[in-house]
Formats: C-alpha cells, structure tokens, sequence
C-alpha cells in the first residue's frame, strides 16, 4: 500500500476479491480500559461500538457472512459483575441495532450454548433473529457461550448417536458429514480471521472451520478497530494466494539428471 493511500470500501472491492465470510476475535476490551486506568466494563462498552463499525464496513463491502466471537464458554468463569455487565450490553446492543440491521437486510444468528445464557437475555435475542429472519443481504453471527472443543464434542455425540441406531455407519464419516452436525452447519467457513489487540491465537475459535481460512493479526484493540483496519485485513486478504494444499503454476515431472543429482545428494 503506498503512503498517504486513503482506503475505501469502494476502493478495496476495485482492488481485488472481497471474502465471502469473515470470522472476527474481538480481543482486547479489558486491557484498552486498563490502559486508560478505567474499570474492564468501560472497555465493553466501548468495544460495543466497534461492533457497529465492523458490521456497517462489512455491509459496505459485500461481505455475505460476518462471524463475531463475542463471549466464549470459558468467559462464565469471569467476575459475576462483569458477566452481567456484557448480558446487559448484548441486549442493549440488539435492541438498538434491531432497526439498523433490518433496515440493511441483515439476518442475525447466534451459535454456542446458548441455553446458558439468562433467560430476558435468551428472550431478547429468539426474538431479534425471528425479527430479521427474512433478511438475505448480510448474515451476522454472534458467538455466545461458544467454544470450538464444545462444538466438535456435540457434533461427534450426535454422530455417535446416530450410529448407535442404525442410522449411520462408520465408513459414512466424512468431513462433509461432520460439517453438517456443526453449529455452523449451512455457512462457509470463514474466508478470513481476524483478531485484535496482538494474539497470535485462536482461543477454541472455530477451530474446524479455520482450517484453510486466512489469518490477519491486528495490534489495535477492539476498542479501536475502524473501517480503515477491516479494509487493511481485507486487502492483505486479496495479495495472498489460498492453493488449499494445491498449486496453482505447471509442474512437470524431473528429468533423468535431476533424479541422479537427488541420488548422490541422497548418498
């Protein structure tokens, strides 16, 4: 990217493929507010801005499904006072966004053990995804009461189960067929995964569905996530090649001297 470049949504579609879906580990909430002597709530709060923000340039984009690991099954294990705090938070965030999201045709989803999550908070969110459930320009998933390992052990009990019946055999397991028993089940797997505030790891995020998907890791915390950090993920998305374990220029098998010189190397 040459200096002084202002990114745009329009401009980014121009400059190459645009990822049909987009996983996204919001990570940093707590350390943005402590850096700024505030209480780890601030930065909850703060970070539900960011989440407008990425939703409106993901629309922008033409980016089909947008993926958002929003409280993982590990985060029950915080403060009380903090876990209220973000139930608070999510239902203020779809109550206030309902609109918006409909008014853009974007369909909302969520996946996890959502069974866990209080009961006004289970309320609020079975009513918004009915609410929008029409809507076809944008999926937005949120990730609640969610982690990989819990995902996988579900589908593979599930699968079990089905074999213990009769109605499946083990010579049918493929990836596809597990696929189908995921909680993702119907969605692509992310094209794209980003993370925020400087982790170089998935954190039990999608760990099936991330096995070919691009990774970009930004420094900034979620907090400060901008339209101009999606579009720098997006764009260091379209200068790499994805070969899904293929390769994409001619091969041709070695010659007679190449397979002596690969002998005496050998010896």
């Amino acid at each position: 990217m040459q200096e002084n470049t202002i990114l745009t949504p329009e401009s980014v579609q121009a400059s190459g493929e645009i990822p049909q879906h987009v996983s996204i580990i919001m990570d940093g909430n707590g350390r943005w507010a402590g850096a700024r002597f505030r209480p780890r709530v601030f930065g909850h709060h703060k970070g539900a801005l960011a989440v407008r923000r990425a939703v409106e340039t993901a629309r922008k984009l033409g980016v089909k499904y947008l993926t958002l690991y929003a409280f993982s099954d590990e985060n029950w294990g915080r403060p009380a006072y903090e876990v209220s705090a973000v139930m608070d938070l999510l239902e203020k965030y779809i109550n206030r966004e309902l609109s918006n999201l409909n008014q853009n045709g974007i369909r909302l989803n969520a996946i996890g053990e959502l069974h866990r999550l209080p009961e006004r908070t289970k309320k609020i969110l079975d009513q918004a995804i009915l609410q929008l459930s029409g809507n076809s320009q944008m999926v937005l998933t949120l990730c609640l009461s969610y982690g990989g390992r819990s995902e996988l052990s579900e589908a593979f009990k599930k699968i079990a189960s089905k074999i213990e019946a009769g109605q499946l055999t083990s010579s049918q397991i493929s990836a596809e067929l597990i696929g189908n028993y995921l909680w993702t089940a119907g969605m692509p797997d992310p094209d794209l995964m980003i993370r925020t505030s400087g982790e170089l790891r998935l954190s039990n995020f999608l760990l099936w569905q991330h096995a070919y998907s691009e990774m970009y890791f930004c420094k900034s915390s979620w907090p400060d996530f901008s339209e101009t950090h999606f579009l720098e993920a997006v764009q260091s998305f379209q200068s790499r090649q994805r070969r899904f374990g293929l390769i994409r220029e001619a091969s041709r098998p070695l010659t007679l001297e190449e397979l002596e010189e690969l002998k005496r190397e050998e010896h």
